[in-house]
């Protein structure tokens, strides 16, 4: 890849660059900052413990003449009043050794070893602790308390750490976040896609590889609308040119003298009519979707199990009386109704089932007819696929449409349909649809 892409920042390429080249520069930045406030480079008096001041002083008592001692201890009690030092009466020296508590090596590594420490008896609330001088003369002084260090997950160091890898993590995720939005919107876009026109385009923004795919996605959504569109206009158009030969035949039929020829030929007309309603119907329902609402499925099956009922068909249901899930109410009767058609054509009986889960609802279409063979099942969903005993061509078995508009119709509502046989004999036409849904299309 040229360099140039590396330094254009409307690609993916130059974005992930400037990224990384920003939080290098602000890890930096922290670093130099958080040195500069603390200064590693200078001691940490929070570990001295007043060890410095109180060597320096009692090297300047042991260098001094005896005689010049109370004057030196006079301007040292004013420089420092928490050292508390004073000379004491002649006496032995104690055991030099750390007093009790208290860990005063970097006194030791201070004074050197011409000089001994040992513990005194507190006076009062200050511990006290003794140094022996080179000649013999002995001093006391305060144990300063001790300044505790800050914990390691409070120290400077520490802070600045978690302060970097936050604000880097930070920067890292708004970036991430910059570069992936596109293709999310751009994702749910291309979920949504349809050919009815009600979906918008795919958005044109982010990276400049990702606005090409969208612009290309957009023209080539336009250009296969187009060809929907003319092929239906042009089956529209045979459609009307063929109704009007066909009535004009069907006027000529009223003459024939033999009723057998007369009657033949009149089915005939009326069955090249059915099919040309057919087939526009189907190549119209995939432009023409139902807004998704909040219906009784039950409700539904129950009212179509009623209308077959009516006109002398064994039908019955079997389910709960009510259950709630977002569909299109009047493509799901199409398509139900579609199937218990094809069941009650083939079997003298057929039974609606239903069953509720949490999230999916599942309808069975059974009937007792003579069944699908297995390697027929799958091919029976495409359009214009007709059964073994549907070979012929008439009004009793129709066109092949039916299971191919209720695939349609269920995958429009994000569901499946399947085939299976049932026992002894017969066909399960099973639908599984989610309970809840955003509008998909088809």
């Amino acid at each position: 890849m040229k360099l140039s892409g590396f330094l254009n920042l409307r690609g993916i390429s130059g974005q992930i660059a400037a990224l990384v080249i920003v939080s290098i520069a602000a890890l930096h930045l922290i670093l130099t900052t958080s040195f500069w406030l603390h200064r590693p480079d200078q001691p940490d008096p929070s570990s001295d413990r007043g060890h410095a001041q109180l060597a320096s002083a009692t090297h300047l008592l042991g260098a001094a003449p005896a005689s010049e001692r109370p004057r030196l201890l006079t301007d040292i009690a004013r420089a420092f009043p928490q050292l508390g030092l004073h000379i004491l009466p002649p006496g032995p020296m104690p055991e030099a050794h750390d007093p009790d508590g208290f860990n005063v090596r970097s006194l030791h590594r201070r004074l050197g070893h011409d000089y001994r420490i040992f513990p005194l008896p507190p006076d009062g609330e200050a511990r006290k602790l003794g140094i022996g001088l080179p000649d013999g003369t002995m001093i006391s002084a305060n144990i300063l308390p001790d300044q505790r260090r800050p914990p390691f997950i409070g120290s400077p160091w520490m802070m600045t750490l978690l302060f970097a890898v936050i604000s880097v993590t930070l920067l890292g995720l708004w970036a991430a976040r910059a570069l992936t939005a596109p293709l999310s919107s751009f994702a749910r876009a291309a979920e949504n896609f349809s050919l009815d026109g009600a979906s918008a385009p795919l958005p044109e923004r982010g990276p400049e590889e990702i606005r090409s795919v969208a612009r290309a996605l957009n023209r080539m959504r336009e250009r296969i609308t187009g060809l929907i569109d003319d092929r239906t206009k042009m089956l529209a158009a045979i459609s009307h040119d063929l109704r009007t030969p066909i009535t004009r035949m069907r006027l000529r039929s009223e003459f024939i003298e033999d009723e057998t020829h007369r009657s033949r030929m009149l089915d005939d007309l009326d069955q090249m009519r059915s099919m040309l309603e057919s087939v526009l119907s189907f190549l119209r329902n995939d432009r023409k979707l139902e807004s998704m609402t909040l219906a009784d499925v039950a409700s539904t099956l129950q009212l179509i199990t009623d209308q077959f009922a009516d006109i002398g068909r064994k039908v019955s249901y079997d389910g709960p009386a009510h259950a709630m899930a977002t569909v299109r109410p009047d493509d799901l009767h199409r398509s139900i109704t579609n199937l218990v058609e094809n069941a009650v054509r083939f079997g003298p009986e057929a039974v609606i089932r239903l069953r509720v889960a949490p999230d999916c609802l599942t309808i069975d279409i059974e009937d007792d007819g003579p069944g699908i063979s297995d390697a027929q099942k799958q091919n029976m969903l495409e359009p214009f696929v007709r059964g073994d005993d549907a070979r012929n061509m008439d009004d009793a078995t129709g066109f092949g449409l039916g299971l191919s508009i209720a695939n349609a119709i269920v995958l429009a509502h994000g569901g499946t349909l399947s085939l299976h046989d049932r026992k002894p004999h017969g066909l399960i036409v099973r639908i599984e649809l989610p309970v809840h849904q955003q509008s998909l299309a088809a």
